[in-house]
């Protein structure tokens, strides 16, 4: 498997035993708790991508994780078939898109969203595969969003941060703004998050996260 370790990291508040090991406790509570409870929720997702989108239903990604290793990110496909042509294509032909995309990495009107895509990405529901993630061991609950291959030199001097802990399904660039902040901007809040690490900070970022889900606050 792929490494790509900062010796920045080792001196991570990250690097805690007693929380590190009570945070991955927490983290697979909480995901053994959601499929035990909700995977009829996740199920009724599944189906609903099959229909609307046909296989696969659930989209698979190689991200880095923690020490920067490669992992295989899971989501709920809400995407066509070939996104990364019909990507380029739109970015090609529009001039403030293309801008749109250095920055945030996002676009506000995105054309490899399909409609039922839309509402998944809206409530968030396209996240639940993570919870998987999570119980294997490859990410966290809360913690910096899974980077892509192409973002990483995006990180800058924050890489050594966003290696320190396990990738999150939620963090604190979610609460604060999600896509309304720029890349750059994501990376120093993930720096942030890491040198204040806390379990309490986790438990209040989990608590927004409820709060913006519900309000579709800064989903696209």
């Amino acid at each position: 498997m792929n490494t790509l370790r900062s010796d920045a990291a080792v001196h991570s508040p990250g690097n805690s035993r007693l929380l590190m090991g009570t945070k991955r406790a927490v983290d697979v509570l909480l995901a053994g708790g959601f499929f035990l409870l909700l995977g009829w929720a996740f199920a009724l997702v599944w189906i609903g991508v099959l229909l609307t989108s046909g296989k696969p239903g659930i989209y698979k990604q190689p991200r880095y994780g923690r020490d920067g290793r490669v992992f295989s990110f899971y989501k709920f496909r809400t995407m066509v078939p070939d996104a990364d042509a019909v990507l380029e294509r739109y970015l090609r032909g529009n001039e403030a898109a293309r801008r749109q995309w250095e920055m945030y990495q996002k676009l506000d009107r995105d054309p490899r969203i399909t409609r039922f895509g839309a509402v998944l990405r809206k409530y968030s529901l396209d996240e639940l595969p993570q919870f998987w993630n999570v119980l294997k061991g490859d990410m966290s609950v809360v913690g910096p969003r899974p980077c892509m291959f192409a973002q990483k030199e995006l990180y800058g001097v924050y890489w050594s941060s966003y290696c320190a802990v396990r990738p999150g399904i939620t963090g604190l660039w979610q609460v604060s703004g999600r896509n309304e902040i720029s890349y750059r901007r994501r990376a120093a809040m993930d720096a942030d998050y890491v040198a204040t690490l806390s379990i309490r900070q986790d438990i209040a970022i989990l608590l927004k996260t409820f709060l913006v889900v519900a309000g579709a606050r800064g989903s696209r």
